[in-house]
């Protein structure tokens, strides 16, 4: 498995990058992550930062039949997923993005979603959705609301630093995305 660290220098140099999105027309699931983190910039590789939790809630709840690392992103592809952010630029953590930012991003994530049409959209954090969609009472899970053809559905932002939930409760979460697609 390939493992790359960055350097101080080359983390403080990310800040503002954005990580190129995994992404083709017609996915099963775009996962959309909040904004790539200082790390994930560095390396170039969506939800890199050791510690984060979206490759192993992938692997636990049955999206890939492996522990996929970071660095095999575009792997994804083949099995009908793609990643991309609601905001593009790099920041050491996502409180650093304001309300109006989140909700000015939204709009670019809306059209990419129409553009790519994938069958859903599962945004990675319940509370930047509410921000960024305008929803105030929103539970995880499948959303009334579409983007053109495309479902929307919520997950908890699966960060380390994210301790609301467990591995085990954010493997449960995904595998529900997961059957409602319905791949078993």
């Amino acid at each position: 498995m390939q493992v790359y660290r960055p350097t101080k220098d080359e983390l403080s140099n990310a800040y503002g990058k954005p990580v190129p999105d995994v992404i083709a027309h017609q996915l099963q699931v775009l996962f959309s992550g909040i904004n790539p983190g200082l790390y994930s910039a560095a390396v170039g590789h969506h939800f890199a930062r050791p510690g984060n939790r979206f490759w192993p809630a992938l692997f636990s709840s049955g999206f890939t039949d492996r522990l996929f690392s970071p660095f095999e992103e575009q792997d994804l592809l083949a099995l009908r997923y793609g990643i991309t952010n609601i905001v593009g630029r790099a920041t050491a953590s996502a409180a650093e993005l304001s309300a109006e930012e989140l909700a000015k991003e939204s709009k670019k994530l809306m059209a990419k979603v129409r553009r790519y049409r994938p069958r859903y959209l599962a945004v990675l954090g319940i509370s930047a959705y509410r921000t960024a969609f305008g929803h105030r009472t929103v539970e995880l899970g499948l959303q009334e609301e579409r983007i053109g053809d495309s479902r929307v559905w919520v997950l908890p932002n699966p960060s380390g630093l994210n301790a609301h939930y467990r591995p085990a409760d954010l493997a449960r979460l995904f595998r529900d995305l997961r059957i409602a697609i319905g791949r078993r």
